[in-house]
């Protein structure tokens, strides 16, 4: 499965085929790797060079590091091909727009593949969520738990893993933006009904209407969440 690098590149060569292998599932979430001795023996270089590219695979989520245990794969097949975007966005943590840009080009398109591929006992599902979401905001609760069930499960609907694995990690970033936004009243109902033409479009199976509904979604929370913020730079600009 493994085999000697070239010294001039080791450390990426490592990092290369133990991500390859997890791609293709020959490595699976939950498998140990090789002790650090025997990986520098495979690798035909230094033990430093093996603990660098873990280090690595470690800060990409691929893989997890066990004091006194061992190093284990963290992820399977579908998440290695996201995991290390979603390692590069969370170090952009402060770019909040631009993460947002992100998710308008794929939801949109995870709502049309929904509606294009929900079965009835889905669409009965995503109903029963806006129900609680309605019950929530007549309550005065916080919305977020249910808007964040509501888009999991639309992009587990749109049966394309790597999408809904990328989605997920991006909403995650958007976590404590979500949450302050949902905090305001007029927000979350207008939230709710976004959600509710989503659903109408879904249930006729009409994915392009769910398409556009999903977009106008997004654009009315992006047009509050980010104009104030580019309001308040004009404003210390002078």
């Amino acid at each position: 499965m493994l085999k000697a690098v070239e010294k001039k590149r080791a450390y990426a060569d490592i990092v290369k085929q133990i991500r390859t292998l997890i791609e293709k599932g020959r490595l699976k979430k939950g498998d140990q790797l090789p002790p650090e001795r025997e990986l520098s023996e495979t690798f035909k270089v230094s033990r430093a060079t093996v603990r660098e590219a873990v280090r690595t695979l470690d800060s990409m989520r691929l893989v997890e590091s066990r004091q006194g245990d061992g190093t284990y794969v963290l992820a399977s097949s579908e998440e290695a091909l996201v995991q290390p975007l979603a390692a590069a966005l969370l170090h952009e943590k402060d770019d909040l727009a631009d993460i947002f840009s992100i998710r308008k080009i794929i939801e949109p398109v995870i709502a049309q593949r929904a509606a294009e591929h929900a079965t009835s006992e889905e669409t009965k599902e995503l109903e029963e969520i806006l129900g609680q979401q309605g019950k929530d905001l007549s309550l005065g609760v916080n919305i977020v738990e249910t808007d964040s069930a509501f888009h999991r499960s639309l992009a587990r609907m749109a049966r394309n893993r790597v999408m809904e694995r990328l989605l997920l990690a991006i909403v995650d970033l958007l976590a404590q933006t979500r949450e302050g936004y949902l905090q305001n009243e007029e927000r979350a109902e207008r939230s709710l009904r976004g959600h509710r033409e989503i659903l109408s479009a879904i249930k006729r199976g009409d994915g392009s209407a769910a398409k556009q509904a999903m977009r106008r979604h997004l654009e009315s929370v992006e047009e509050i969440l980010f104009q104030k913020k580019k309001g308040n730079r004009r404003m210390r600009g002078g």
